[in-house]
């Protein structure tokens, strides 16, 4: 029965030093000088900073809303070749700011093209253009993408879009209605 008491004891001894090991301190650095004349000590601080990874992009207005544009054709105009200026006139901003390092920009349509009922107009006769085409160009739409350099791992720029339709084939009558979605990817 000894036996068993000491082997208890001796057990119950370790769990406890155990504890009192996982319940040292850790001590900040610190330097303790002493002497005559002039004397410094220093301790060192270490300091981290962690910013996630992140791509704010933006065509066409602020918040939710999905801009319209639209083009009206002339009736003495239509297939003449001379492209057509978005109605209105306006330029599409956009903005892009990211931290990933480089990025690709590209465009996909909706189904084939414009529709209306079984008419289509390919996006092709879209055409677009930037204010800023070195650094934020407008993708083809539905074409490969379109690579955008960052610097020190960053890009922050920002454009004006503005688009026409290239008015080359006569089509039938209708409102032609499609989607465009401008994507931004990162490795």
């Amino acid at each position: 029965m000894k036996t068993v008491r000491n082997i208890r004891g001796l057990a119950l001894s370790g769990v406890a030093a155990l504890g009192l090991i996982a319940m040292t301190p850790a001590f900040a650095e610190s330097d303790y000088v002493t002497g005559n004349g002039p004397i410094s000590a220093s301790a060192d601080l270490d300091f981290e900073v962690n910013i996630p990874r992140f791509i704010s992009f933006q065509v066409g207005s602020a918040g939710t809303v999905v801009d319209l544009v639209q083009f009206d054709v002339n009736g003495n105009d239509v297939g003449n070749g001379t492209p057509v200026a978005r109605t209105g006139g306006a330029a599409v901003p956009v903005t892009l700011v990211s931290n990933v390092g480089n990025v690709t920009l590209s465009a996909s349509g909706s189904n084939a093209g414009l529709e209306d009922g079984t008419s289509v107009i390919p996006w092709s006769t879209i055409i677009g253009s930037s204010s800023n085409a070195a650094e934020l160009p407008v993708p083809a739409i539905g074409g490969a993408g379109t690579g955008l350099t960052a610097t020190n791992g960053v890009i922050d720029a920002t454009a004006d879009w503005t688009f026409q339709y290239a008015n080359s084939d006569i089509v039938a009558a209708g409102t032609y209605e499609g989607t465009v979605t401008y994507t931004v990817t990162a490795p």
